[in-house]
């Protein structure tokens, strides 16, 4: 799976400013799919819309298991995003279920 591929169809959704996918431990896949999703200032986007719309876009495999909803991604002093943070920041999202 490439994060990049699955960005750029999350980011073209109405409503999403930027996103980060992220592969986070998972206790029945090895690694759940992940995004970390930034919304537009009053943008009425959840976690299911934004599920629905990439239905038809990604095959099944590619889905995100899992939408966050963020208010900006952690990035470096170059500007780019820092996915590591974001890794350790949901390392338990699946184990809390």
């Amino acid at each position: 799976i490439y994060p990049k591929e699955i960005e750029g169809e999350i980011d073209q959704i109405e409503g999403v400013v930027e996103s980060a996918v992220i592969g986070v431990p998972h206790p029945d896949f090895g690694e759940g799919v992940t995004a970390v999703v930034v919304r537009k200032p009053g943008a009425a986007l959840d976690e299911k819309a934004i599920v629905s719309a990439l239905q038809d876009r990604l095959a099944r495999y590619k889905q995100p298991k899992r939408i966050i909803f963020a208010e900006d991604l952690p990035r470096n002093t170059m500007g780019k995003v820092q996915k590591n943070i974001l890794r350790q920041q949901y390392a338990d999202l699946y184990t809390r279920m």
